[in-house]
């Protein structure tokens, strides 16, 4: 009786500090993400600053950007470890040339934004790559139907050598369901326009498991930190490869050599 009483007593105490660790636990990542939104804020000026100095250099090639603040890297160590900054390397290093970026992306810009604010700045620009990634913003507030007629005017505005993004994974619950009804939005009118898909969505859906997930993501618990910011670009890299690749075969075409 004193054996069985022992155990339950001893049962009831682990139970009670699973309990308390969980509860600690909590505090501790609401605490941490308290304190990373303020931190990534404070970021957010001083990412558009540099983005805003890099227009006015010079560059062979010219790689323009529309997105929201992923496309300006917040949550990384430094703004050109974005995946933006990423691709423009990617592209240096894949061409041998210099490369100017011009960087549209606003933090907190859902698709109406990038309509309204950076579509303008576009047309002004000559770009040889266009990435767009954008649309996650759009999930807390989510109406299919502006959606899908917001993506189709973007979709239908870029040139055919863009290369649109999935919105990243969301993993749980009802901000979800809705990703995937967005990717199916922008999957279903970009091969209406021909337009490549970057697959963000399964990019980020794969690291899921919560060790990998939660080295992928900044203080904040939301935007990607630099390791998290290389596995979005390598969800563009392989369609870049190919642009880059066709480019090449222009250029050639254009130039031929002197006889």
């Amino acid at each position: 009786m004193r054996a069985a009483l022992q155990a339950i007593i001893t049962a009831l105490g682990s139970v009670l500090m699973l309990g308390a660790a969980a509860i600690a636990g909590r505090y501790l990542v609401i605490r941490r993400r308290t304190g990373g939104e303020v931190l990534l804020a404070e970021a957010i000026p001083v990412y558009s600053a540099y983005w805003r100095e890099q227009r006015l250099k010079h560059g062979e090639l010219l790689y323009v950007a529309i997105g929201d603040s992923a496309a300006q890297g917040i949550g990384a160590s430094r703004p050109w470890h974005s995946y933006v900054g990423v691709l423009a390397h990617f592209i240096r290093h894949k061409t041998d040339r210099t490369v100017r970026v011009v960087n549209l992306a606003q933090s907190g810009a859902r698709v109406r934004e990038a309509l309204e604010s950076q579509l303008p700045h576009l047309a002004k620009l000559k770009p040889d790559i266009l990435t767009v990634s954008v649309g996650a913003n759009d999930i807390i507030e989510f109406d299919a139907e502006r959606f899908e007629r917001e993506i189709r005017k973007l979709f239908g505005a870029l040139p055919r050598f863009a290369i649109v993004a999935e919105v990243p994974c969301f993993y749980f619950g009802e901000s979800e369901r809705r990703v995937r009804i967005a990717n199916d939005i922008i999957r279903r009118i970009a091969g209406e326009h021909h337009l490549a898909v970057a697959p963000l969505y399964g990019m980020t859906r794969v690291r899921t498991a919560a060790r990998t997930a939660l080295r992928d993501v900044a203080a904040d618990f939301f935007h990607p930190n630099d390791r998290g910011y290389i596995v979005w670009a390598s969800a563009f890299e392989p369609h870049l490869t190919g642009a880059l690749r066709r480019m090449k075969s222009t250029d050639a075409v254009s130039s031929p050599a002197l006889t």
